[in-house]
């Protein structure tokens, strides 16, 4: 990742953060396996609610079936530039505890963005670019990996 688009900052910021930016291009280089790894593990050592980990990751390396069917579920805009990225994560977040009586975890969503955030941090530090993006179909998603019993488990 050759990131010329280093944050100018009004106070003292870590490089860390400040080298973070959202790529639109990607080189053809794959990520391997072990890098995805590392970048899952990132988040999985984040702060949660009652210490739940309410976060899931889909991992799909390049020129894999998993890896299409996330291409397949993107909206047109995103789908024209991200089809070139090594490899796909996607976040799902756990809404509901695992104590008795399965509570609404309020704090989910919350938690998983902090987890992406780590994960992403992890990604600039090994000098893996990375766009969160927001541009997909949940229901393509949860058709294509068989999630809707899976996330009924959550409900």
């Amino acid at each position: 990742m050759n990131n010329n688009k280093i944050a100018v900052t009004k106070y003292p910021v870590m490089e860390l953060i400040k080298n973070r930016w959202s790529a639109r291009s990607f080189s053809d280089k794959a990520i391997a396996e072990k890098d995805l790894y590392t970048l899952i593990e990132a988040a999985s050592w984040m702060f949660s609610a009652n210490n739940e980990q309410p976060w899931r990751f889909i991992s799909a390396e390049k020129n894999t079936e998993s890896f299409k069917k996330i291409l397949q579920s993107l909206n047109p805009s995103n789908a024209s530039w991200a089809k070139n990225a090594g490899a796909f994560i996607v976040s799902i977040a756990k809404i509901n505890f695992d104590k008795e009586g399965n509570p609404l975890n309020s704090w989910a969503e919350h938690d998983l963005g902090a987890a992406n955030a780590a994960m992403i941090l992890q990604a600039t530090s090994m000098n893996i670019a990375a766009h969160p993006m927001a541009g997909f179909d949940t229901t393509k998603i949860k058709e294509a990996f068989e999630l809707n019993e899976y996330l009924k488990r959550w409900l």
